[in-house]
């Protein structure tokens, strides 16, 4: 696999620099080359955010990612302004219970995935990120399961550590959704 170029977006405080995270220690874990690249707006919680991450079996030339074969958006206008930018044939994994517009593209696979609703349903608010992430391993396998574990241990703080299970609940549910 040569690799992947992935953009996470949405609002600050929805989780996703920390999925970029949990990718990119993946990456590393696999010894593989990684650039993670968090940017967020002055607000941060409720402002955008966004994050590049970079896996790949070469060096990396730059951290920028111009054409992500993986979106992954949290609202509709992050869904606005990158869904132009992915590759074609890459996939784009959108969270239906925020976003009520569809994808216009027909070069790309799209992933409808009401997150936001699965995550409150699980008593797990502030988690749709995990469970886009889980659909997301379950349709690239960009990271191996066995490095996800590994991962979500390093990323998450050891004040959260509770929350091992609950992330990985989540992971599941986005796995198995269809």
């Amino acid at each position: 696999m040569a690799g992947h170029e992935i953009i996470i977006a949405g609002f600050g405080g929805q989780g996703l620099l920390f999925a970029g995270k949990v990718l990119a220690y993946g990456g590393l874990i696999e010894n593989r080359e990684v650039s993670w690249l968090p940017s967020y707006g002055p607000e941060m919680r409720g402002g955008t955010a966004n994050c590049n991450v970079i896996l790949s079996d070469t060096p990396v030339g730059s951290p920028i990612v111009q054409h992500p074969d993986i979106l992954i958006v949290m609202n509709t206008p992050s869904l606005d302004k990158y869904e132009s930018t992915v590759a074609p044939g890459g996939k784009i994994f959108v969270d239906s219970a925020l976003i009520t517009r569809k994808v216009s593209r027909e070069d790309v696979e799209v992933f409808y995935i009401p997150a936001t609703q699965m995550a409150s349903d699980m008593n797990a608010s502030g988690l749709a990120n995990m469970i886009l992430l889980g659909a997301v391993l379950r349709e690239t396998a960009c990271i191996s399961d066995e490095t996800l574990v590994k991962s979500l241990h390093q990323v998450i703080p050891a004040r959260k550590a509770d929350l091992f299970e609950l992330n990985m609940s989540c992971i599941r549910a986005g796995k198995e959704y269809k």
